[in-house]
């Protein structure tokens, strides 16, 4: 038994590098926003590696999304332990809300990067989507979790007011993303950024709402189907990212 069926919207989602990568995108944005950020830094991870610890996010999401049962339960009781002994080391616990960001966060940008590249989703599979984290939240025991997708979308505007805010993390951790990426590639983050965060957080950020990218969203659906899309991730990422996520459709292609 799988943790997610297999003909799911969510593994179809979550099954190609390109909209794993607008996601990875717009949780790098909010991710410099969260008034809890500092715990990533307590570790040093974030600040040495920002998009290492970012991407490892991701992969530990599709791991889960495409495994057994268990292996997806056993992973996710990994990602609680790991947090446990951060937790122990700072002699303090992370808010609960901060967890409940990141699953609002993958939910979000789930669904903004698919129908940024694909088409629009309907009501049913966004609340599909919301159910594939919910049950994740569940298993991590967080509290106050929404009952549904409806109810998602307020707690999520209420999150956002809430727990977001510009302060010296937001700055120095777009500093290490431009320092890891490189002037060119950094433009081409921010650009992806507008395009799948919210509104709110776009104003928190002072991005504009057009993006240079958008004009170049054909033009890339078109390499899909030459197939030069791969030359053009290897152009547009960092060597050693470049192979990480190609490794992402392979993972989902050997699942599928």
């Amino acid at each position: 038994m799988t943790f997610v069926r297999k003909n799911s919207i969510v593994r179809e989602i979550w099954g190609k590098a390109d909209t794993i990568l607008f996601i990875f995108g717009g949780a790098a944005a909010e991710f410099s926003l969260n008034k809890a950020v500092d715990w990533l830094y307590f570790t040093g991870k974030l600040p040495n590696d920002p998009l290492g610890r970012l991407f490892s996010t991701v992969v530990y999401a599709q791991k889960i999304i495409f495994s057994d049962e268990k292996t997806a339960l056993d992973s996710i009781d990994k990602i609680t332990a790991i947090h446990q002994s951060v937790e122990q080391s700072r002699g303090m616990q992370i808010p609960d809300w901060a967890y409940r960001d990141v699953l609002f966060m993958l939910i979000h940008y789930s669904i903004s990067a698919f129908e940024l590249l694909e088409r629009n989703l309907e009501e049913s599979e966004k609340e599909e989507v919301f159910d594939v984290f919910n049950r994740v939240g569940l298993r991590m025991n967080l509290k106050n979790l929404p009952l549904n997708y409806r109810e998602w979308l307020l707690s999520r505007e209420h999150h956002m007011r809430q727990d977001l805010l510009k302060s010296g993390f937001t700055a120095d951790l777009y500093k290490q993303y431009k320092k890891h990426l490189g002037l060119v590639r950094y433009a081409i983050l921010i650009e992806g950024q507008k395009l799948v965060v919210p509104a709110y957080v776009r104003h928190l950020l002072g991005l504009r709402e057009f993006s240079g990218l958008k004009p170049f969203l054909l033009l890339y659906k078109y390499a899909q189907k030459i197939r030069i899309d791969k030359f053009l991730k290897q152009l547009l990422l960092p060597p050693r990212y470049a192979e990480q996520i190609m490794a992402l459709d392979r993972l989902a292609e050997h699942h599928s």
